[in-house]
C-alpha cells in the first residue's frame, strides 16, 4: 500500500514531515517498508532552455545543442527527435545519477563531440513511461528552477498491510490511527448523500446472497468522460497507478482513499434494464476481463450478469469485463458498490489466477457499512468531474450485521499489559479508533464496522497498548525460576539427543520432513484412515497424517538419486500417527540407506542388511535399550517390508520395539524410488527406560587391569534356529568372565549334515581378580558348551 504525504494530509491536519509520519506509523504497528523521496532523487536536475540545435557532424540522428543551464551555457549532444531551439526542458549535469538509466553521467565524447551533460525524458527521470523524446515544459519556467518543484513530486510511503487490517488499505484508515496516536487531528470530510432526480432504470437481482449479500447501484446520465484533471493524475501516478479516464480514475481514487472498491459500467452496453448477481456456470460464462484474459468462472465464483442473467459482464469483487467498460464516448453509466464474501473472493482469485486491487481488498474484508456511502462519494466526484444527472440509489440485499458489543473492564489493560493508564485515557484511545463505548461497570464496547478483527477484551488491550506506544510498557524482569533438579532434558529428550548424535556419528544425515503425507501413500504403510485426513491441507499431496516416517525418507532418497546422489543414508526422529486419539501418536527413530556404491571389480562386500542391523544395534545400545534381552523374530506382518529380508526385535510378541530390513520393491515402485533400500524404525515409546540408581552420579569406571583372552568354538545347529539364540546363551554362561561373543563364520556344505549349519563364534574372556589358571579356563569352556547345548548347539568335532 502506497500513499503520498499530501494525500495523508487531506485526512490528517498535521505539521509532521514524512520521516515523522513513517516513525509514528511504525510505532502504531504499521510496517513501513520504504519511504521513497523523489525530491532527493531529482535534486541535481534543473530547468534548462535550448538556444540552438545543429546536426552532429558525424551522426545524422544526433544534434549538438547549445543549452542555457544553471551552470551557464553548455554544449550537449542529444538524440531526441524533438530537441529544437527554444525548447524548455530538464538538464542533468555531469556527475548526476539518472534513475531511469541507472548510470552516473561522466564527461566523454559522443562521436567526437564532448557532451557536457544530458537533456532528459520523462522515463529517464522515472516520472512516467514516456521515452519518445525529451521533456517539453512551459516556456515561462525560469532556467535553474529545480525539477522537483516543476513536477510537484513528493515523498511516497510504502508499507505492508497485515491481513487483519483491511481498513489500512485506505488512506483515511491510516489517518485515523495516526490521529489516535497523537500525530494530528482527523479531518476526513463527511460523505454527504446526493439526491437522485429519477428512479434508477437498472434493477438488481441477488441470486447468490451467500456470495454477495448486498449490492447497491445508481445510474448517472449525461456524463462527459475524458482525461482526469492534473491533481487526480498526479495522485494516482505517485503511487504507481496509470491514469485511464475520469470515471475509472475516480473508482481507483476511492479504492485507495477509503478502502472501498467500486465499478462503473457503460449503460449503453448493458442488455436489458437489470443486473443479476449469481454463481458462475463454467464455460457458459466465458468472459474477457479488463486485463484482456478470458476466464470461465465456476459455481464457487460470483458473476455479474446483465438482464435475464444470460451474459456474464464481470467477476464479482474481482474484475469487470471488457464488454461493459467505459470509454471517452461513454455518456450514461451505472455505478456499482457491493460487498462480496471475502472467502469466496479469495478462492476466485486463487482458482482463476487473478490478483486485482479489488480482489485484494474484498478478500481481506471491506467495511460492510461503506456500501452506500462509497456510492454517494463516487457520485459526488463524478458530478464534479464529469457532470451528469444521478438517479435514486438501488439497494438489493442486506449487509452483514455489525460487530456485537461485549463487556470490557478498563482495569484489564493494566492486568494484561502492565500499563497504568486512567480510564479517561483508555476511553480517549478507543473512541479515537472508532469504537462505541457505554461506560458502566463493566464498559460495553462495540467495535466499528471496519474492525471485525476485534473479538474480545484482549484485542482492546492490544489497541490501547499500540496507540499509547509499546515504549510505555513497564520494564520489569521476569521472576526467577529455579532450575529443574533433574536437569533440563527429560529422559525422553535425552534419548532423542543421544540417538541423533549416534546416527550422525554412523554417517547418517538427518532429514526433517513433514508430519503429513499423501493419503494413498499412507494407505501403503497401514494408515490413510479418514479420521487422519486433514480438512485444510497445506498441499494436495500432504493431506493425511503419516503412519510411518519411512515414506518421507524414501521420497527424500529418491529426490537425492534424481539429482545424482543415489548412495545416501538418512534418519529422522519424529512423530507418527496411528489413530486420531492422543494415545495414537508415537515417537519413532527411523533410518534408511540406499546402497548404490560405485561399481568395482573384486569380491562382493558385506550384505547391507547386516550393516543396517549393526547400526540399529549400536543406536539401541546408546539409548540404553535392553539389547541382550531382545528377541529376534524373522519376517514382519507389515507388507511394506520384504518378506524374506526383514525382521523385528521385541520384548515378547506384544511389545515390538523395532522393525528392520529391506523395503518391498512394490512399495518403492509406488513411490517412484529405485531399490534396493533398507531401513529400520524404532518405536521410542516401546523402549523401556533403563533402571536408574535413585538419581545418583555415575561411579568410577571399572577398567580391568588384566589382558583378555579368546577361545573359538564351532557349533552345529539346526538351520531353522536363530544364531542370536546361540550367542545369547553362550554370553550368559558366565556373565562375570565372558565379556563378548562374536560370530565370525557360518558354514554350510561338505562335512555338515543336511538341514544344519556350522556357526563359528569367538568368546572373549576378561579376568578380573587374577589371571585364570588352565583348570579355570577348562571349567569355563565346559559351561560354554553346556549353555550352547541348551540352545541347540553341538560342538563340532
Amino acid at each position: 500500500m502506497k500513499f503520498t504525504l499530501s494525500w495523508l494530509k487531506s485526512h490528517l491536519d498535521t505539521e509532521a514531515e514524512v520521516d515523522q509520519v513513517a516513525e509514528a506509523m511504525t510505532m502504531a504497528g504499521l510496517e513501513v517498508e520504504e519511504v521513497h523521496d523523489p525530491i532527493a532523487v531529482l535534486a541535481p536536475f534543473t530547468v534548462a532552455k535550448i538556444v540552438s540545435a545543429e546536426r552532429h557532424p558525424n551522426a545524422d540522428r544526433l544534434q549538438v545543442c547549445q543549452v542555457e543551464t544553471v551552470d551557464g551555457m553548455k554544449e550537449i549532444v542529444c538524440g531526441a527527435p524533438n530537441a529544437r531551439a527554444g525548447l524548455t526542458t530538464i538538464y542533468a549535469p555531469i556527475g548526476a545519477y539518472v534513475p531511469g538509466l541507472g548510470v552516473t553521467l561522466v564527461e566523454k565524447p559522443v562521436r567526437g563531440v564532448v557532451s557536457n551533460g544530458m537533456l532528459c525524458s520523462a522515463s529517464e527521470l522515472e516520472l512516467s513511461d514516456e521515452s519518445d523524446g525529451i521533456l517539453e515544459l512551459a516556456d515561462d519556467l525560469q532556467v535553474g528552477e529545480p525539477a522537483a518543484g516543476v513536477f510537484g513530486v513528493e515523498p511516497v510511503i510504502d508499507f505492508e498491510v497485515t491481513p487483519n487490517r483491511p481498513d489500512w488499505l485506505g488512506v483515511a484508515g491510516i489517518a485515523r490511527d495516526l490521529a489516535a496516536a497523537g500525530l494530528g487531528r482527523l479531518t476526513t470530510p463527511e460523505i454527504v448523500p446526493v439526491a437522485g432526480s429519477f428512479d434508477s432504470p437498472v434493477s438488481v437481482a441477488l441470486e447468490a446472497p451467500e456470495l454477495c449479500p448486498v449490492f447497491a447501484g445508481r445510474v448517472i446520465r449525461g456524463v462527459r468522460n475524458g482525461p482526469s484533471p492534473e491533481w487526480l493524475q498526479q495522485r494516482l501516478t505517485a503511487i504507481g497507478l496509470r491514469p485511464i479516464n475520469r470515471l475509472v480514475d475516480i473508482t481507483n481514487l476511492i479504492s485507495y482513499d477509503r478502502a472501498r472498491p467500486l465499478h462503473v459500467y457503460d449503460l449503453a452496453t448493458l442488455s436489458g434494464e437489470g443486473i443479476v448477481v449469481r454463481a458462475g456456470r463454467g464455460e457458459a460464462d466465458s468472459l474477457v476481463a479488463l486485463d484482456g484474459k478470458t476466464y470461465a468462472p465456476g459455481a464457487a465464483d460470483c458473476v455479474i450478469a446483465d438482464a435475464g442473467g444470460q451474459r456474464a459482464i464481470g467477476l464479482g469483487g474481482v474484475m469487470g469485463g471488457v464488454s461493459t467498460g467505459c470509454s471517452d464516448e461513454t455518456v450514461d453509466v451505472f455505478v456499482e458498490s457491493a460487498w462480496f464474501n471475502p472467502i469466496a473472493t479469495a478462492q476466485t482469485g486463487r482458482s482463476l489466477g487473478i490478483n486485482s486491487d479489488a480482489q485484494y481488498r474484498f478478500a481481506r474484508g471491506v467495511d460492510t457499512a461503506s456500501v452506500v456511502p462509497g456510492l454517494e462519494l463516487a457520485t459526488q466526484l463524478i458530478l464534479d468531474l464529469c457532470g451528469g444527472e444521478p438517479s435514486m440509489v438501488t439497494v438489493a440485499g442486506q449487509a452483514p450485521a455489525a460487530p456485537a458489543a461485549f463487556a470490557f473492564d478498563p482495569a484489564y489493560v493494566k492486568r494484561l499489559s502492565g500499563m497504568d493508564l486512567s480510564e479517561d485515557r483508555i476511553f480517549e484511545i478507543l473512541f479515537a479508533l472508532g469504537f462505541t463505548i457505554m461506560r458502566g461497570s463493566p464498559w460495553s464496547v462495540t467495535p466499528p464496522s471496519w474492525r471485525r478483527d476485534i473479538e474480545g477484551r484482549a484485542d482492546l488491550v492490544e489497541e490501547v497498548a499500540r496507540i499509547e506506544g509499546y515504549a510505555a510498557l513497564p520494564d520489569a524482569p521476569l521472576p526467577l525460576v529455579a532450575p529443574a533438579p533433574g536437569g533440563v532434558l527429560s529422559p525422553r529428550q535425552a534419548r532423542v539427543r543421544t540417538a541423533r548424535r549416534a546416527l550422525a556419528a554412523l554417517g547418517y544425515a538427518e532429514a526433517v520432513t513433514w508430519s503429513f503425507t499423501k493419503q494413498s501413500i499412507a494407505t501403503l504403510f497401514g494408515g490413510g484412515d479418514e479420521h487422519l485426513v486433514l480438512e485444510n491441507p497445506i498441499a494436495a499431496d500432504l493431506d493425511c497424517m503419516r503412519p510411518s516416517v519411512l515414506p518421507n525418507l524414501i521420497q527424500a532418497a529418491a529426490r537425492n538419486a534424481a539429482r545424482g546422489h543415489a548412495d545416501v543414508a538418512l534418519f529422522e526422529i519424529g512423530p507418527i500417527y496411528l489413530d486420531d486419539q492422543p494415545t495414537g501418536q508415537r515417537t519413532v527413530i527411523a533410518g534408511l540407506i540406499a546402497p548404490h556404491a560405485d561399481r568395482h571389480w573384486g569380491e562382493a562386500g558385506e550384505d547391507p542388511l547386516f550393516a543396517v542391523k549393526g547400526d540399529l544395534l549400536a543406536v539401541l545400545e546408546e539409548i540404553g535399550a535392553p539389547v541382550a534381552s531382545l528377541q529376534l523374530a524373522q519376517g514382519s506382518n507389515r507388507d511394506w517390508w520384504h518378506p524374506g529380508r526383514s525382521a523385528r526385535l521385541q520384548l515378547g510378541p506384544k511389545n515390538v520395539i523395532v522393525e528392520f530390513g529391506a523395503l518391498h520393491p512394490r512399495v518403492l515402485k509406488a513411490l517412484d524410488a529405485d531399490g534396493p533400500m533398507l531401513a529400520f524404525e524404532i518405536v521410542l515409546d516401546s523402549v523401556p527406560e533403563p533402571r536408574g540408581k535413585g538419581g545418583k552420579a555415575r561411579g568410577a569406571a571399572d577398567l580391568p587391569n588384566l589382558m583378555p583372552l579368546t577361545r573359538d568354538f564351532a557349533f552345529l545347529m539346526d538351520e531353522a534356529k536363530a544364531v542370536g539364540d546361540l550367542t545369547r546363551a553362550v554370553a550368559g554362561a558366565d556373565k562375570a568372565l565372558i565379556a563378548d561373543v562374536r560370530v565370525f563364520d557360518v558354514y554350510r556344505g561338505q562335512g555338515v549334515p543336511e538341514g544344519q549349519k556350522s556357526v563359528a563364534i569367538e568368546v572373549e574372556i576378561q579376568p578380573r581378580a587374577a589371571t585364570l589358571a588352565e583348570a579355570e579356563i577348562e571349567a569355563l569352556m565346559a559351561k560354554v558348551k553346556a549353555a550352547a547345548a541348551k540352545a541347540g548347539g553341538t560342538l563340532r568335532a
